[in-house]
């Protein structure tokens, strides 16, 4: 079918298809996703039992389900995109790694059953996702009570200026992106779901400017004006994001994460 043809949510998801399907090998050797303090707090506070089945949604690079997979009996990595997923079952599976299953799947349409998992988590993911409610109201459907959800994502600023700059940039870089949501956003629509949030942690992440373009193909002119806008930025937006430069080049900037972790109330 072509995208004409198609509703505005498969056009997108066409579009995240092509987009990381031409880029997976890039997720796999990522420096930036394959390691980070997020990585190790995930495995500390998801608490796995050795019985545990965890599922990863939007596995991207494998990088998530690698680190959980030790600490349980199954783990089942998911993502929209084939081509993703094949780099991330040949990388996870490259390590070593036998406990893990691979399956493609619409973070909001999942597969499974109800009340299916001990673990669900998502990295740094949700920011592509057509449906972030559907997708939240997925995660509590999956969950078994007791459950634990651990999420990782990019979050915007409380300020509107700062929010509406940064939501700009990142879509300038990669077409894909939906929005950077707002903690709070994030901890409404948990809540409203009846899950328990109890942890609530931020810290940066440092982007280098050549790879951060790279990974995501910009062209030579879209990179030129994309580089511009950040360093022509008001001086409070450019030093919010801790924004770096040399000679007039652009060399890194920074952003915010979060990680949350949410139960689903039960035994």
């Amino acid at each position: 079918m072509s995208e004409a043809g198609m509703s505005d949510e498969a056009r997108h998801k066409a579009r995240v298809r092509e987009q990381f399907g031409t880029t997976a090998q890039d997720y796999v050797s990522s420096t930036y996703h394959r390691s980070g303090r997020d990585l190790d707090l995930v495995v500390d506070l998801i608490e796995a039992t050795p019985d545990a089945i965890a599922l990863d949604i939007a596995t991207g690079g494998g990088h998530t389900a690698l680190a959980v997979a030790p600490h349980v009996t199954q783990v089942i990595a998911t993502d929209l995109t084939p081509k993703m997923l094949a780099a991330a079952k040949t990388f996870i599976t490259s390590q070593g790694v036998t406990n893990a299953t691979f399956e493609v799947a619409e973070a909001e349409r999942l597969p499974f059953d109800d009340s299916a998992f001990d673990i669900v988590t998502c990295r740094v993911a949700p920011h592509h996702f057509s449906d972030v409610h559907a997708f939240a109201r997925e995660v509590t459907r999956v969950l078994k009570p007791g459950g634990r959800f651990l999420l990782i994502d990019t979050f915007a600023p409380d300020d509107d200026e700062l929010d509406a700059f940064f939501n700009e940039v990142e879509v300038r870089r990669d077409p894909t992106h939906v929005r950077d949501y707002r903690i709070k956003e994030w901890q409404g629509w948990l809540s409203d779901l009846g899950l328990q949030i109890d942890v609530v942690e931020q810290f940066d992440k440092r982007h280098e400017f050549e790879s951060w373009t790279a990974r995501s193909r910009m062209i030579a002119a879209d990179k030129d004006a994309l580089e511009q806008r950040i360093l022509t930025a008001p001086a409070r937006v450019r030093e919010y994001f801790d924004v770096v430069e040399d000679d007039g080049k652009l060399i890194s900037f920074a952003d915010q994460k979060f990680l949350m972790r949410a139960r689903k109330p039960g035994v």
